[in-house]
């Protein structure tokens, strides 16, 4: 650790220096991370050795997601939501578990040596996508506004949706491979749902209160009110954590009791750009981190099965369900490709690998599983990194000026 921090900093310092200069091009923030990552790690100069189960990267992994569900969850605006639902209620209702299903059959053709919980629990592991990958998708302009929309809101939900997914089939993994009980199994996710539930509903109302009231009396001051939604991310985890809660389910539900319950027009004026921060720079040092601990150790397990699923991950297991959420949509060929494709896996799964090695109850094919999760991530670091900005700007091209005189003007519900 003793070189650690300051690896870390000299990264993202390097990032800062031509962060706005590659704004906008096909080398994005997570590509440079983890490169950055690999280079500083122990497969570069070795100045980072942190060993991929220390409690240090598990904090940081578990800060970083906790932070980004809870900001996730509270700019959920419902109103809008309700305008351009068709697409996030089909991407996450229909896609998502679709998704999960082919994850789930491909690791047992492709990866023979999972049992089957152990592959199930890799489709989980794999489900949650992250727009901080194709940042470029989620923020072009002249992108359609149901498409952005859409693609964004479903990466901010299926975080929270696939905790909860996560811990019942890690659970149902342990309990197949001797490691706890069929009792204790139940008893734990109800815990870990019961507690992060109540604790998520206390906190986000608590915060959600004393900001509303606070700016109708004009009592905080705007830097603060800035602290308020940070203050209750970490509250609704540090609540539930103790006493045997999921703390990211808590901070899921708590962002979203704290969005529903907020007075938005006064929020506006006080704007949680701090939770916004904070949870930027926690995702930039855990994609270093992931960089220099894991990806490396995973390369040094490579395979064809590895590769071929990672592959498949990418492609046919989400594309194939997203094709099918849309049917009936009247979506045309090029939208339906794009919405496929923009389903960047990243840090959801970067946790819930952390989460996996510090279980310490090792599942039988443990480390098979975590490399091509690994892989995974990796590849769609570069991939989705290098053709998010070329991809956005083409498919928006073909939006706004192709003409489609064979579908009626009020069909095409997605772009």
């Amino acid at each position: 650790m003793t070189w650690a921090l300051p690896a870390i900093a000299a990264v993202l310092l390097a990032f800062a220096a031509i962060s706005g200069r590659i704004a906008g091009t096909a080398i994005t923030a997570p590509i440079i991370f983890t490169a950055g990552g690999l280079v500083v790690g122990g497969t570069g100069v070795g100045l980072i050795e942190v060993e991929t189960t220390a409690e240090t990267v598990k904090l940081l992994a578990e800060i970083t997601l906790a932070l980004v569900l809870f900001s996730d969850a509270s700019q959920v605006d419902l109103a809008e939501l309700r305008a351009e639902i068709s697409l996030p209620v089909r991407l996450l209702g229909i896609g998502l578990p679709l998704t999960i299903v082919a994850g789930f059959g491909a690791a047992l053709v492709v990866l023979g040596e999972l049992s089957w919980p152990e592959a199930l629990l890799l489709a989980v592991v794999l489900a949650p996508t992250d727009a901080a990958l194709g940042q470029a998708v989620v923020t072009l302009p002249v992108l359609p506004l149901p498409v952005r929309q859409g693609l964004n809101v479903e990466s901010g939900l299926n975080d929270g949706i696939c905790v909860p997914l996560f811990l019942i089939v890690l659970a149902l993994a342990q309990t197949e491979a001797g490691a706890i009980g069929h009792g204790a199994a139940a008893r734990l996710v109800g815990e870990q749902l019961g507690y992060g539930i109540a604790a998520g509903v206390g906190a986000g109302a608590i915060a959600a209160a004393v900001l509303s009231t606070a700016n109708r009396h004009h009592t905080i001051d705007r830097a603060w009110a800035q602290i308020v939604p940070l203050t209750a991310a970490a509250l609704a985890y540090t609540v539930a954590a103790p006493v045997g809660g999921s703390g990211f389910i808590a901070a899921f539900v708590g962002g979203l009791t704290f969005g529903a319950i907020r007075d938005r027009k006064e929020h506006d004026s006080a704007p949680a750009g701090l939770l916004e921060e904070a949870g930027d720079l926690f995702s930039a040092v855990t994609f270093i981190v992931f960089g220099a601990v894991l990806l490396g150790t995973a390369l040094d397990q490579l395979s064809w099965a590895v590769c071929g699923y990672a592959v498949l991950s990418l492609t046919v297991v989400r594309m194939t369900p997203v094709a099918l959420s849309l049917i009936g949509t009247h979506s045309r060929a090029p939208t339906v490709a794009f919405v496929g494709w923009f389903g960047p896996r990243g840090l959801a799964t970067i946790v819930f690998v952390i989460l996996i090695l510090e279980e310490h109850r090792e599942l039988p094919h443990q480390d098979l599983l975590l490399s091509t999760a690994v892989v995974t991530i990796g590849l769609s670091v570069i991939a989705h990194g290098l053709s998010a900005a070329p991809l956005a700007r083409r498919y928006a091209t073909w939006s706004h000026h192709t003409p489609h005189p064979e579908d009626p003007p009020t069909s095409e519900t997605t772009d």
